[in-house]
């Protein structure tokens, strides 16, 4: 279940998660966040980016960025995935291309999307790193997606 969103600080320009990692689904996320026609359009990127990673094995994706915000126009979603049981061969090239500015994600899946073990800022991880609320620096909540349900896809 997504929590509400909570002002977190004076120095944070919009409402986020709670600290934590809060378990959700592809039809509450819709629900909570894919409010508006450019949102919507966030968001099938994202349920297509979710796809793919589901398709090489992966099972677990965090979601975060101003897409799971109060922020009224996000520029697009940012997360991390866990690598356990991907097979490297089966996933998406584009999911494997980090680039500058991660441009090629951007393009095909409107976000970008890390393995969640690599360093995300020094010393932490992509999965620490998405924590951390950049205006206050202060710990905010992200989102956990099981993409493992009965061998479905989202």
């Amino acid at each position: 279940m997504i929590p509400a969103l909570i002002d977190l600080d004076p120095r944070t320009p919009w409402p986020v998660l709670p600290p934590g990692i809060h378990d959700a689904t592809i039809a509450e996320i819709e629900a909570t966040f894919a409010t508006t026609p450019h949102r919507r359009w966030l968001f099938d990127g994202f349920v297509r980016a979710a796809q793919a990673l589901a398709a090489a094995g992966c099972r677990t994706l965090y979601l975060d960025g101003s897409f799971v915000t109060g922020k009224p126009h996000p520029e697009d979603f940012d997360g991390c995935w866990e690598h356990a049981g991907v097979d490297l061969s089966l996933l998406d090239p584009v999911l494997k291309t980090f680039e500058p500015k991660r441009l090629k994600q951007k393009r095909k899946f409107f976000g970008e999307l890390f393995p969640a073990q690599l360093p995300g800022a020094p010393g932490m991880t992509f999965l620490q790193f998405f924590q951390i609320e950049k205006y206050s620096q202060r710990s905010k909540g992200i989102l956990r997606v099981s993409l493992a349900v009965k061998g479905a896809t989202p």
